[in-house]
């Protein structure tokens, strides 16, 4: 009988460089397997073709990840003219062939400024996204297709890289759930033509940036080399994760009633009803989040929301 490897506490954030080729979950499972760690998360997918800012979370950090799923994302991305794919990348195979367009800097400018914006755009078929339990990649290998939901989506940003006569090169700003495979198509088709993502990488999401990130290379050398407790330096902290979030420092008593679950009356504070907290001990140690809630005799009160497990 196969023995299990003994699992550990580890709690933090890897911002990990997601190679070419692997789906978001292995990458995790493969980390998580060289951490030893007990829990893992991550911060919303990347597709297997695409490359770069994929926020891993262990331990407390789980707790936190939605955050990462709700922040805006920058990408880099090419898209080839003049075919389409099933899968609407390069991994697909190819369904049509269309002639391509001429282009200039000023249509295609004027392309993207059209683009720019708030919309609807409806999943691709080739998704994780789930229709009556299955994932939809699963029903579309099957050769199905339903009908899925249009998804409001905002395109904060999209910025022209480079281009060819039979290419575009973007950088695109969007909100959560954006599909750059299908902006992709449908850019393609507005110039009268077809298209399909050549390449695309991840350089932000959120705050983190493509500069900050760690390769699984380095990653599994230093594992080599040291251990998987080395690979502790390499992790954030948990509220890594909740930056962006206003602070509030308590003092031992409403650290310890937070902790256990409780409210307490908030005095002389600038925070607003409905917002989240960081909350820190008076030794500075992340206890979690709070939320500021108004009583039934209009008292403001901060109660706890996630707290970490000591």
């Amino acid at each position: 009988m196969q023995r299990k490897t003994p699992r550990r506490r580890v709690d933090g954030v890897l911002l990990l460089d997601k190679p070419l080729g692997w789906t978001s979950n292995k990458a995790l499972q493969k980390v998580r397997w060289l951490l030893k760690a007990k829990k893992g998360g991550h911060t919303g997918n990347l597709d297997p073709l695409a490359t770069g800012v994929l926020p891993l979370c262990f331990g407390e950090a789980t707790k936190f990840a939605q955050f990462g799923l709700d922040a805006d994302k920058i990408y880099q991305t090419r898209i080839q003219l003049g075919e389409s794919r099933d899968t609407g990348d390069a991994e697909g195979e190819v369904l049509e062939r269309a002639a391509l367009p001429d282009l200039s800097e000023a249509r295609l400018g004027q392309l993207l400024e059209d683009f720019t914006g708030a919309q609807q755009q409806v999943p691709p078929m080739y998704s994780a996204l789930k229709h009556q339990g299955k994932k939809l990649y699963e029903l579309a290998r099957s050769g199905q297709t339903v009908e899925r939901p249009a998804r409001a989506i905002v395109l904060h940003e999209l910025r022209l890289l480079n281009w060819g006569v039979d290419f575009i090169e973007l950088e695109v700003r969007c909100s959560k759930g954006t599909y750059i495979r299908v902006l992709g198509e449908d850019l393609a088709r507005a110039l009268g033509t077809l298209g399909y993502l050549a390449s695309l990488r991840r350089i932000q999401s959120g705050p983190y940036k493509e500069d900050q990130l760690v390769s699984l290379d380095r990653f599994e050398q230093l594992h080599q080399e040291a251990g998987e407790e080395a690979l502790d330096t390499l992790l954030k902290p948990v509220d890594l994760l909740v930056e962006h979030l206003p602070s509030f420092q308590l003092d031992e008593e409403g650290s310890q009633k937070l902790t256990q679950g409780q409210a307490i009356e908030l005095l002389d504070s600038t925070l607003q009803i409905g917002e989240n907290v960081r909350l820190y001990n008076p030794e500075l140690k992340f206890l979690g989040l709070g939320e500021v809630k108004e009583s039934a005799s209009k008292q403001r009160l901060l109660a706890p929301r996630k707290i970490c497990v000591a």
